[in-house]
């Protein structure tokens, strides 16, 4: 198998995450002003508004009044992560997942067990206690602490040292504490756009159309960064398609398949869609 079947959606995905951070980095470090702002909240060439709805959401908690065109901008990214998929985000605009992926590799490289077993529900302890800090000080609670938010001006103002520190940390955590810490148990974004995914479903899917002949080899299991929504759809008696909110669409399970059991698809948004194991 050639490295470009073996890593395309990998590849992909890095060109689109290297895609957007140069967007956002394009104004302050070269004075091309395609994008203001960051990924909380954004103007695309001076005419289209984009902000973060968890942002947002936090935003009218604490009291503020937003803008209209905040308010529009919150609208377009709701509305095309629901469309699209919600934890789409994590896997293809993110720039903390390659952070995250790294320490994924480097566990498995050292032979390293899961660590600690956090569960999925902190993630959503942690985004209730967002939403509640925003309400109690009238500030956007998350975006003090958010490591997307610091690692973008870290590296927008020349402060390597500052961006270095978001990356070690989650880089750390990640490796020594537990597999997938971050992303996959304290995230409160990642938990919000899992919400979101249980609205509409996503246009954008992975399926195991070949599951017939799934060896039970487990690399997918390895690299996937939400491994329990695979089990209904490669092991059930169901629909063969990943169907639980949780599945970023990463589409890595179907680059490591050596009997190409896997595949990204397209489906119909709003179709009836299984949860299982979105909080395991």
């Amino acid at each position: 198998m050639s490295f470009w079947r073996k890593n395309k959606w990998l590849i992909l995905r890095r060109c689109s995450q290297a895609f957007f951070l140069a967007l956002f980095l394009a104004g302050p470090l070269a004075g091309l002003w395609i994008v203001k702002g960051t990924l909380a909240s954004s103007l695309t060439l001076g005419v289209l508004p984009l902000s973060d709805p968890f942002v947002l959401l936090q935003s009218l908690l604490a009291g503020h009044k937003p803008e209209a065109a905040a308010l529009i901008g919150g609208a377009l990214v709701l509305g095309a992560y629901v469309l699209l998929r919600g934890r789409i985000y994590c896997s293809w605009v993110c720039p903390v997942n390659v952070v995250t992926d790294a320490a994924a590799w480097t566990r498995r490289r050292l032979g390293l067990r899961e660590g600690m077993n956090l569960g999925r529900k902190p993630r959503l302890a942690v985004l209730l206690g967002a939403l509640l800090a925003s309400v109690a000080t009238g500030a956007i609670a998350w975006e003090v602490v958010n490591p997307v938010t610091m690692l973008h001006r870290g590296l927008a103002f020349s402060l390597p040292l500052a961006a270095l520190a978001v990356v070690a940390a989650i880089f750390l955590f990640d490796t020594a504490v537990a597999l997938r810490g971050w992303c996959g148990h304290l995230c409160p974004v990642g938990a919000f756009y899992g919400l979101l995914g249980r609205i509409g479903g996503g246009s954008l899917a992975v399926s195991a159309p070949k599951r017939a002949a799934c060896d039970d080899c487990r690399d997918c299991y390895h690299v996937c960064p939400e491994p329990q929504v695979i089990t209904p759809a490669l092991k059930g008696a169901g629909s063969p398609l990943i169907a639980a909110s949780d599945c970023t669409a990463c589409g890595r399970c179907v680059d490591v398949c050596p009997q190409d059991v896997f595949a990204l698809t397209l489906r119909r948004p709003f179709a009836a869609a299984s949860i299982q194991g979105d909080l395991k």
